[in-house]
């Protein structure tokens, strides 16, 4: 039996994390498919330029905002979007944040709000919106992983885990969605040129415009089946190494990232 893949002719879709960035340019994707677009942000995160950019598309989008941190929050605002807008057929879980981890400064802090937005910022949203799903017997799930939850890579102990984490999660949800007949997808980007990609000091190899990188998001939806992964080049490459010997694998990370030669953090000197 297929599995239900959303259609904007049953309801909505929400994206969490539209303002900029990949949910962006896929909210302006699902507008010009004729899908009215909830997305939320942080109430600092303005959405008005984004609605006003849709103005001219077949669908439209609607502006709520809401931290994704917020467990309450989020439940009201799956609340108000069924109420004020219809049906969420199609939730897109895209927030994410980035901050560099450094083994030699560990924060605690920083730490736990990598994974208070990446996975619990997933969670605050799909535990009230897949109970809905499930009563109507169908619905379509979204949940924005990356490539660098693959492995470890140098200062992405918080951002890499998180997105291991979320790997993980999905493929554990889908034998349970599918019986209930809700697709869940997810997406693993190589680099894109993002905002949040920005605070990347290193080198990005095969870094990808994100109106192209919105595109690919969008025909995954459409068309894709449980995981997409862009671009190829980058992400092949990837995935074999998974298979490599853990020795092997770091030593190529220590020299195709020239981390060795990074110095310290200001302060930090080696034993």
């Amino acid at each position: 039996m297929a599995i239900y893949r959303a259609n904007p002719k049953h309801g909505v879709a929400w994206l969490t994390g539209g303002s900029s960035g990949i949910g962006r340019r896929l909210a302006l994707e699902l507008a010009g498919q004729g899908w009215t677009v909830a997305v939320s942000t942080r109430p600092e995160d303005s959405i008005e330029q984004v609605v006003e950019a849709a103005a001219s598309l077949p669908g439209k989008i609607l502006a709520y905002y809401c931290d994704v941190a917020d467990e309450a929050g989020m439940a009201t605002t799956v609340e108000t979007i069924e109420r004020e807008a219809g049906p969420i057929m199609l939730a897109v879980f895209n927030a994410g944040v980035y901050i560099p981890v450094h083994g030699e400064a560990l924060d605690m802090a920083n730490m736990r709000k990598t994974y208070d937005v990446n996975v619990f910022g997933i969670l605050n949203g799909l535990v009230p919106v897949v109970s809905r799903m499930r009563t109507r017997n169908r619905g379509h799930v979204v949940l924005m992983g990356s490539v660098t939850g693959y492995f470890g890579w140098p200062t992405l102990a918080a951002y890499g885990a998180t997105k291991a984490a979320i790997n993980n999660m999905a493929e554990a949800l889908r034998y349970d969605f599918e019986k209930m007949n809700i697709r869940i997808q997810i997406v693993n980007p190589g680099f894109v040129d993002t905002p949040l990609a920005a605070k990347n000091t290193h080198f990005m190899p095969f870094l990808m415009p994100v109106d192209k990188a919105g595109a690919r998001m969008m025909k995954a939806i459409g068309f894709g089946g449980y995981e997409t992964t862009f671009p190829w080049r980058l992400t092949w490459l990837l995935k074999f190494m998974r298979m490599w010997p853990n020795a092997t694998r770091f030593a190529f990370m220590n020299y195709a990232s020239r981390w060795r030669g990074y110095p310290l953090m200001p302060g930090r000197t080696r034993e």
